[in-house]
């Protein structure tokens, strides 16, 4: 099998030939990479004028492996410097016939700023015969390269430092270089993504209430990363938004939102693609975009998150999910692409057909949900994650189901799963670090047997098994507290068809002094009144569900759990209780 590792592009905030001049001070050798023994030309040609520059090199790498002291590689960069580009592919000298490595590279302008430079870099590994340890070899050498490529932007660094001590700051451009900045084709989705960093740098900047000091923040933060084109005619400030006038956060929201937008239209009507090795932008994440909202992951993991949202976006016509929301499934699959892709086109296909992307517009909270349901979000975790609280224990299970039905509770459920996505995502926007996930804080005082009941039971089973299909890695954590005797046999019952992943994030606090136990995990600021805090919840404090809230039993009867996919079968079933 085929291994092969895409990197997300890498930023440096140095112009392009600064870059290129650092860049040369790795050869012949380098002390930052010290499996590189030697690196000899073997063919070197140069345009006339000078601006294409190509250098074909042999390069022997120290590995001292089974007798073997060297193994040789080719490289060869072609240098543009009237395009501004660097391209360089690499392969194998040594056992050629056995395994195929190649490589390519680029080092190219950055597409929004001329004065900084991207790098980005595919490879692929195939090892057709090894002595009978094919996979063996083929796990090490990635697991080496990841963690090699890692040091290439520090290697960039270091030598730029040293340009800097000897007094070196600018290179200039090769005479007739292009300045200008790649036009390129803005999907969707990266235009929302965007967005949403535009305004969480605003928020993070701290700028107060004041109409006239969110407009200027707004508009510097838009000119910075903007580049369009000077000569398109701006559009009027809306009269809401002109300075001098007293406005909330959502005035700036406003203003940075149709600027991007006209930014998009007007570089989609260009029709020029800025393309890329191993795929068009679409495929690529920028490296602070990935560390910044989706947190720490290895080059390797970066790689298996850019492969599948090549695949997902092959599959969806339309908007793809968000990044997120593919690293979740890749998490729950324990990153295995293959497997992760299977899992989340079952899911899109399942979303599609029940609307499930509506839910948060459309969803109508019955008023039993309303007056009777003793859940709601309240604030948030010590770690940000929002949290939910729900009294388990003062829920009427059989008065809510006869009272909306299997599909009504399951659309409740959705739509809170679906909140608390929207909730995590502006939680990372808001905090300026990723935040995937949320924190449920179940109380079970007042849990008996008659939550036992077996149709509820049922459908908390079913209703578990589409959450871990369809929202994996999304719970953070679960805080038990106030647990009766009974809740050990309803555990029993319920955590057999819970993923041992999710299992582990139950935590049980004692009921000696479970409030101590919340403070570790929740602000003392935060905890609800009815755990000895000082914080107002605001939901519902449950109780039974008068029976004249019920559905009628003929429609109860015909009701079936559309979201659960059992519509199409020839079979209606009925519950007839005794004598019926």
């Amino acid at each position: 099998m085929v291994q092969k590792y895409t990197s997300p592009i890498r930023v440096y905030k140095y112009p392009f030939e600064l870059v290129m001049e650092a860049y040369e001070r790795r050869f012949p050798t380098c002390d930052m990479i010290p499996i590189l023994a030697n690196t000899e030309k073997v063919v070197e040609e140069k345009s006339e004028d000078g601006a294409e520059h190509v250098v074909e090199r042999k390069c022997s790498l120290h590995v001292d492996i089974m007798g073997v002291e060297y193994i040789y590689f080719r490289q060869k960069n072609s240098l543009d410097r009237r395009a501004r580009t660097l391209h360089i592919e690499a392969w194998n000298e040594s056992y050629a016939t056995r395994v195929v490595i190649s490589e390519n590279c680029r080092y190219t302008v950055h597409p929004e700023n001329p004065d900084w430079t991207c790098f980005e870099q595919t490879a692929s590994l195939d090892v057709k015969s090894f002595f009978g340890f094919e996979s063996t070899v083929e796990k090490i050498a990635m697991k080496q390269y990841s963690a090699s490529i890692s040091k290439g932007k520090e290697i960039i660094e270091h030598f730029i430092a040293q340009l800097r001590e000897e007094g070196i700051t600018h290179v200039a451009p090769f005479e007739g270089a292009s300045t200008a900045v790649p036009a390129v084709t803005v999907t969707e989705d990266q235009e929302q993504r965007r967005v949403r960093t535009d305004l969480s740098d605003l928020e993070l900047s701290g700028a107060d209430n004041d109409s006239e000091n969110q407009l200027v923040s707004a508009t510097q933060l838009h000119r910075r990363r903007s580049t369009a084109d000077t000569a398109a005619p701006r559009r009027p400030l809306p009269p809401a938004l002109s300075p001098g006038r007293r406005h909330s956060v959502s005035a700036c929201i406003v203003l940075v939102v149709a600027a991007r937008a006209e930014e998009s239209l007007r570089r989609a009507s260009q029709a020029t693609v800025h393309s890329c090795e191993g795929g068009d932008g679409r495929s690529q994440l920028e490296a602070d975009y990935i560390q910044r909202c989706l947190g720490n992951l290895t080059p390797l993991q970066e790689s298996q998150l850019i492969q599948l949202r090549t695949m997902v976006s092959e599959l969806v016509k339309g908007k793809t999910p968000g990044d997120a929301t593919l690293l979740r499934f890749l998490r729950a699959r324990e990153f295995h692409v293959e497997r992760a892709r299977e899992m989340i086109s079952a899911s899109l296909v399942w979303r599609k057909k029940y609307q499930v992307d509506r839910i948060l517009q459309e969803y109508q909270s019955p008023s039993v949900v309303r007056d009777h349901f003793p859940g709601g979000w309240h604030h948030s975790d010590r770690d940000g994650r929002p949290l939910y609280v729900l009294r388990l224990g003062q829920m009427d299970v059989k008065g809510l189901i006869k009272s909306i039905g299997e599909e009504g509770l399951l659309k409740l459920v959705l739509h809170i799963c679906e909140e608390g996505l929207r909730l995590a995502e502006e939680a990372t926007m808001r905090e300026g670090r990723p935040i995937c996930s949320w924190t449920l804080l179940a109380d079970l005082d007042g849990l008996n047997m008659r939550h036992l009941w077996r149709p509820g039971i049922k459908c908390l089973l079913r209703i578990i098994e589409i959450m871990e299909a369809n929202y994996p890695e999304t719970m953070g954590r679960v805080l038990i507290i106030q647990a009766p005797r009974v809740f050990p046999i309803l555990w029993t019952l319920v955590s057999t068809f819970i993923d041992e992943r999710t299992r582990d994030k139950f935590l049980f606090c004692d009921d000696d002094d479970f409030e101590h136990g919340l403070k570790v995990y929740i602000p003392e600021q935060h905890i609800p009144v009815f755990l000895g805090g000082k914080a107002e919840c605001g939901i519902s404090e449950g109780g039974l569900i008068p029976k004249t809230m019920y559905m009628p039993i003929e429609e109860l009867e015909k009701q079936r759990a559309e979201l659960c996919g059992d519509m199409d079968s020839i079979y209606h079933c009925v519950s007839l209780a005794r004598g019926q």
